[in-house]
């Protein structure tokens, strides 16, 4: 989440498990982890967590972040910051529909998908 605030900036916050009411209920090593962590900046909003049930953490390839962009300019920033020792899977390009798109997987092995699509008044670049 540090390193998404430093792509997204806004406001960073975390609650442990030890601020929380589950508190009471849980070992004293889980109380250090976070519960949740929020990033809002803007109309951009994400959260996560590192609580994951008994089997562990299973990564996939079944889900990814889209993150749909308010211009050219915060598609290719994002695009660029968030792909910072990850994996560029689908360079920026126009799509037949007009739109703006790409693809990577960040460092941490998450999938985003990126998307604008321009007012009829804008020409993509």
């Amino acid at each position: 989440m540090v390193f998404y605030h430093s792509c997204f900036g806004g406001e960073l916050h975390f609650q442990t498990l030890g601020e929380s009411p589950l508190s009471n209920k849980m070992p004293k090593k889980m109380k250090e982890c976070i519960l949740h962590a929020s990033l809002v900046s803007g109309n951009l909003i994400l959260i996560g967590t590192d609580i994951v049930g008994e089997n562990g953490l299973v990564k996939g390839n079944t889900v990814s972040i889209s993150l749909q962009c308010n211009s050219q300019e915060e598609l290719r920033n994002y695009y660029t910051k968030l792909s910072f020792g990850g994996i560029r899977n689908q360079s920026i390009e126009k799509n037949y529909w007009g739109a703006l798109v790409g693809e990577l997987t960040d460092k941490f092995g998450n999938d985003w998908l990126f998307y604008f699509k321009k007012p009829k008044s804008l020409k993509i670049e």
